[in-house]
């Protein structure tokens, strides 16, 4: 229907002649063909302004005065198929259909009514009778190379192989050797298995086209269909030369270098083939993917990759998630962090990378960044229980706990049959509640953390550590502090623990020992290194106190009196 050899002016030119049976002109125009001529011109004026269904009434009203005309028939088929409806976005195609075959049936001879059920018999796919139609056009319109091209695709729908290529053969007498004709004859003639023809139409066409990459990629195909590998690598060759911008060669090249062996020739197939925009991002990233997972040690040149991802694609997130997953395997994680948090600039919606912002947030201590993102990223995925948590903590850890409660509280109700995250929801309450100094919820908290996943060594530990800095059950907090040492002899921050509780009893010397063992474990802790200088000035030992203290204070200490204690030489308790 879509033909830009059709025009609605046509309708003016043969309305009274070829659209009936009879000429009418002037001199046999009477009064009585008035109304019929008023509402046909009518018609083709709505149609022109758009106004089909308008246009389709008139029509109608001149089929109830004259049911014989072909171009009223023509013209409501056209109506019918482009005024919006079901079919494919158009129209009624049946009625269409019985309004073209009527023209047609009136005026058999009419090669506009015969081109025109053509193409709407290949438009629903009947493709036998438009293959009919086509015959019947090519033989009134020999020299119409569209029309041939067209008949030889409704051919193909039928599995006519040897129709279509005589008749682009016919084609070809007429205009010459084309490259589109030798293309589709060589396709046809692969679909036959014919490859002795099929690679003749290549040769052929090669003699007239010969640096075009469309042939030199056929070239490739059929070599490699047929497993001749050697010529189809050289055809590549030929191909890339031709086409430097064909991405999918490069890639073929760099996959068959690397299967040789030859690691820096694949490399530089690969690093054209990710220059080119006819590569999908979804393939680049998938081969980012793969290297990723295929290798434990990442060579330094496949970064280059990622950075013409970056240029490439300036504002893609998935481009920075890859670099920041690359970025990690390197062990370059704080610069990994700020790739991730550019990715959700650009895109907020993915969890995955929302979940290693907010992990790294949290292992590296940033506290204001994760109760920030926490928070943002619940407005996006407000049913997942560990980003409440997160946000959770770090509300206790800014001392935001009357918010912290609120936050865990409903976190924990979206928890389902998972104890060891229901008791992290539990512990943090414990956290949140003896930050308001209610110690009875409190222990609570911890307690049923503990029933919950009774091996949770640090569930443990900050229950003691919460029960030692509030000076709250000081004998319940040593027996956790010793259950833990027993279990777990190692850990720095369990020992500090210890000596903590240790220091609050007042029984120094002890303290001293587990705090001595905890800084050979972790020399430059700022909260191990205060706490034993406390130790020495309980012990006496004025200057290795002071000392202790100025090393603390060197490592950025929260202690917010800790240079009163310097500058007064004398023990207070800390204020965090």
């Amino acid at each position: 229907m879509d033909k830009v050899y059709i025009y609605i002016i046509g309708l003016f030119l043969f309305t009274f002649s070829c659209g009936s049976n009879k000429i009418v002109t002037d001199s046999n125009i009477t009064s009585s063909d008035y109304p019929y001529i008023n509402a046909f011109h009518e018609a083709i004026r709505l149609k022109i302004a758009g106004r089909n269904l308008e246009s389709i009434k008139k029509l109608e009203y001149c089929l109830s005065i004259r049911k014989d005309d072909a171009a009223v028939y023509y013209l409501l088929s056209q109506l019918e198929y482009t005024t919006e409806g079901k079919w494919k976005g158009r129209g009624n195609i049946d009625k269409s259909v019985d309004y073209i075959i009527k023209a047609s049936d009136i005026d058999p001879d009419n090669q506009w009514y015969i081109e025109e059920l053509a193409f709407i018999y290949y438009e629903i796919e009947e493709f036998e009778k438009s293959a009919e139609k086509f015959d019947d056009l090519v033989k009134l319109r020999p020299r119409n190379i569209e029309l041939q091209y067209t008949y030889a695709e409704v051919l193909l729908k039928i599995g006519e192989y040897n129709k279509a290529i005589d008749v682009l053969n016919r084609v070809e007498d007429q205009v010459g050797i084309s490259l589109p004709v030798s293309i589709k004859k060589h396709n046809i003639l692969m679909e036959m298995k014919n490859y002795k023809k099929a690679i003749l139409e290549l040769d052929n066409a090669r003699d007239f086209f010969s640096n075009n990459p469309q042939l030199i990629g056929l070239y490739v195909d059929y070599y490699f269909k047929l497993n001749e590998v050697d010529k189809g690598v050289k055809m590549l060759k030929e191909l890339v030369l031709a086409d430097p911008n064909n991405g999918r060669a490069h890639l073929t090249l760099s996959d068959i270098y690397r299967k040789e062996g030859n690691n820096e020739e694949s490399f530089k197939e690969l690093i054209l083939a990710f220059k080119c925009k006819d590569v999908t991002l979804d393939t680049k990233m998938k081969i980012l993917i793969n290297i990723l997972e295929t290798n434990f040690n990442i060579e330094p040149q496949y970064y280059n990759l990622i950075d013409i991802l970056v240029d490439l694609y300036p504002k893609e997130a998935k481009v920075y998630s890859i670099k920041g997953d690359y970025l990690i395997r390197a062990k370059k994680n704080d610069e990994a962090l700020e790739v991730y948090r550019k990715s959700l600039s650009y895109d907020k919606t993915r969890y995955p990378i929302w979940n290693e912002v907010l992990i790294m947030e949290y292992q590296k201590g940033e506290f204001k960044n994760l109760y920030q993102h926490s928070k943002e990223c619940l407005t996006f995925f407000p049913t997942l229980p560990t980003v409440y948590l997160l946000n959770g903590i770090s509300a206790n850890k800014l001392k935001k706990y009357n918010e912290a409660l609120e936050l865990l509280s409903y976190g924990k109700a979206l928890v389902v049959n998972d104890n060891q995250l229901e008791a992290d929801f539990f512990s943090q309450l414990g956290e949140a509640y003896f930050g308001l100094k209610d110690f009875v919820n409190g222990k609570k908290s911890f307690q049923k953390a503990l029933i919950l996943d009774s091996k949770n060594t640090f569930i443990r530990n900050n229950f003691a550590f919460q029960l030692a800095i509030n000076r709250e059950d000081l004998e319940l907090a040593e027996s956790l502090a010793i259950q833990i040492n027993k279990s777990v002899s190692s850990n720095p921050k369990f020992i500090y623990t210890y000596g903590l509780i240790l220091f609050q009893k007042g029984d120094y010397d002890a303290a001293l020992i587990q705090l001595q063992k905890a800084i050979k474990l972790k020399e430059n802790d700022k909260n191990i290194l205060e706490r034993l200088g406390d130790v020495y000035f309980k012990l006496g030992q004025i200057n290795k106190s002071i000392d202790l203290w100025q090393k603390a204070k060197k490592l950025n200490s929260g202690n917010k009196i800790l240079l009163k204690k310097i500058e007064d030489k004398k023990y207070y308790d800390p204020v965090f």
